[in-house]
């Protein structure tokens, strides 16, 4: 499964641009990538592992602005369709899992 981290802060005063910083370094530092601007995500492979970072993430939401969440699994993940300009880009890969024996 692939949870989003979807945002709209505010950045009109010093304050509110610290904020934006914070939850953005936040969000890396959880190991969530940057897919567009103030959209990010993240890996997870279950549903309890995403219950986990969906309570980190709520924990430490900004004062301001609109933070929205969204799981999708890697079938959807993989229909999404991508483009750079009005060529078309490759989906990211999902991370490669470690495998024991």
């Amino acid at each position: 499964m692939w949870l989003f981290a979807m945002f709209n802060i505010p950045m009109d005063e010093p304050v509110l641009r610290r904020e934006y910083a914070q939850f953005r370094k936040f969000l890396l530092k959880s190991g969530f990538t940057m897919l567009q601007y103030s959209v990010y995500v993240h890996y997870v492979r279950s549903e309890e592992t995403e219950a986990v970072y969906r309570k980190r993430v709520s924990d430490a939401l900004p004062t301001h602005g609109q933070v929205r969440l969204v799981s999708i699994t890697d079938r959807q993940f993989e229909k999404m369709e991508v483009f750079v300009g009005k060529k078309r880009a490759k989906v990211e890969d999902p991370p490669h899992q470690l495998m024991l024996f």
